[in-house]
């Protein structure tokens, strides 16, 4: 009876941890899938995946009943989970591979109150435009000019509509990249003035062919577009099925973003969350998933993987030149956010 009480207390901890779950919610398709398997393969834990599309779809998952382990917030998201008390602290010495990690880009990251003791880098890229040149340059009748006017200025993007303009879903972008281009700084702007500054967009909404943040990629690769802003990553993507696209960050710059890992204040698996970010972190999973989604690795770039990383991947890796004419997307307060949200929509209901 004794040895019979032993082996099934044995198999119960054994069915216990091979039933082990790590929910990750992430942006969609933001990682190569072989990683997770290697993951779920080395460890025993099942991973339950959920992707989101925009940063409201995370905000409000974060509201929901369910308890994630691993989440992927863009910088400029922290302040409102850690003021929300959403996150919990992050003990960078329990990551080995936190060494791993570009010096400049968690400089960058620094610079965000809540970044420092809430998040690491996961993934980053830079926000510009895709640009097909055949059928832009015919609809605009001669060169583009590398320059947001393209898509802030009535009267040049309606030049470009007949041959499909796409914008991504994305305000906390739209906005950071309009109000710099007018030579204005969001963090420092009111409400009302970041409200205003979208005004122009009003009669261009229901122009733009694709107002969304995932099925303007094949509308790029199918030539149903000739211009659009993008997420580089995204860009890449598109860049990868026709040739004929370019990425483009114009004269004004273009808006970096660093996506992080974070671990909820409610996670019902803190341990495995740290398991799981290492993993992910690890220099030769880091250039897979960089390599999957055609974002930026976080890696430093004297490392060697990181340089044949580059060596394969020229346009994974931001230039000195790129980085000068780019800047970090701005955090806004909760009042410059409500002015912003509540603008989005009201300019997104123009298209209805």
């Amino acid at each position: 009876m004794k040895t019979l009480l032993c082996l099934l207390t044995l198999l119960a901890c054994c069915n216990a941890h091979a039933q082990q779950v790590l929910r990750f919610l992430s942006w969609q398709d933001y990682f190569d899938p072989a990683v997770i398997e290697d993951f779920q393969r080395t460890t025993g834990v099942r991973v339950e995946y959920q992707g989101f599309t925009t940063a409201e779809e995370l905000m409000q998952a974060m509201q929901s009943s369910t308890a994630y382990d691993v989440i992927v917030p863009s910088h400029f998201m922290l302040n409102e989970l850690v003021a929300g008390n959403k996150l919990a602290l992050l003990d960078t010495r329990r990551l080995a591979n936190y060494k791993q990690f570009d010096p400049w880009l968690l400089s960058m990251l620094a610079g965000q109150p809540a970044a420092k003791e809430h998040a690491v880098p996961y993934l980053w890229g830079s926000v510009g435009m895709v640009v097909s040149a055949p059928l832009a340059q015919a609809a605009y009748q001669g060169p583009l000019p590398s320059s947001w006017s393209l898509l802030f200025e009535p009267q040049q993007v309606s030049r470009l509509f007949a041959c499909g303009v796409g914008m991504i879903d994305a305000p906390q972008e739209v906005a950071s990249l309009m109000l710099n281009y007018k030579g204005r700084n969001p963090a420092v702007s009111s409400p009302r003035q970041i409200a205003k500054a979208l005004q122009p967009l009003e009669p261009l909404m229901p122009k733009f062919a694709e107002l969304d943040n995932w099925a303007y990629i094949d509308a790029l690769a199918q030539g149903k577009l000739c211009l659009a802003m993008s997420w580089s990553g995204h860009a890449l993507r598109a860049i990868e099925r026709n040739p004929t696209l370019s990425y483009m960050i114009p004269d004004e710059g273009a808006a970096m973003y660093i996506d992080t890992l974070a671990i909820p204040a409610n996670a019902a698996n803190p341990d495995l969350a740290y398991r799981f970010i290492d993993f992910l972190i690890a220099p030769e999973n880091a250039v897979r998933n960089a390599g999957i989604t055609h974002f930026y690795p976080p890696l430093a770039s004297d490392s060697p993987v990181m340089q044949r990383f580059a060596a394969d991947h020229p346009m994974q890796v931001m230039t000195a030149k790129q980085r000068r004419a780019s800047y970090l997307l701005e955090s806004l307060s909760d009042a410059q956010k409500a002015a912003l949200d509540s603008t989005w929509q009201k300019l997104k209901a123009t298209r209805q």
